[in-house]
């Protein structure tokens, strides 16, 4: 069995900043991708940055520059620290894994989500 739990987000002011972490536990052989999306009330679930397991980042356009996606590939943990937040962040922010599990099956697992919101 898999789980993936994000934590850290909360509410913020505008160019506040917040740090999401993801930790994925349980027989996990190798982790391949891990990535950030969000998800905004009435919108389409969209990709936020994504980290290969060598460390090869991609950045959607709304967060480059300002979000910062890394991982501690021994704590099997994605973070993602975003700076100069604004207003329209404000989502449930998920992560997303690419695991390969004890026994050979590789599959995508889902966090719960975070909710973030950037408003004063």
């Amino acid at each position: 069995q898999v789980q993936v739990v994000e934590s850290g987000g909360g509410l913020v002011q505008p160019g506040g900043s917040l740090r999401l972490s993801c930790a994925a536990s349980g027989s996990i052989f190798r982790i391949y991708t891990m990535d950030w999306y969000r998800q905004a009330p009435g919108k389409r679930r969209e990709l936020v940055a994504s980290i290969g397991s060598g460390g090869s980042t991609n950045y959607a356009d709304s967060g480059k520059g300002r979000f910062t996606i890394s991982r501690d590939n021994a704590k099997n943990t994605v973070y993602l620290q975003m700076n100069r937040l604004k207003p329209e962040d404000t989502a449930v922010y998920y992560c997303f894994a690419d695991i390969q599990v004890e026994g050979g099956r590789r599959w995508g697992y889902w966090g719960q989500g975070t909710q973030v919101t950037v408003s004063s």
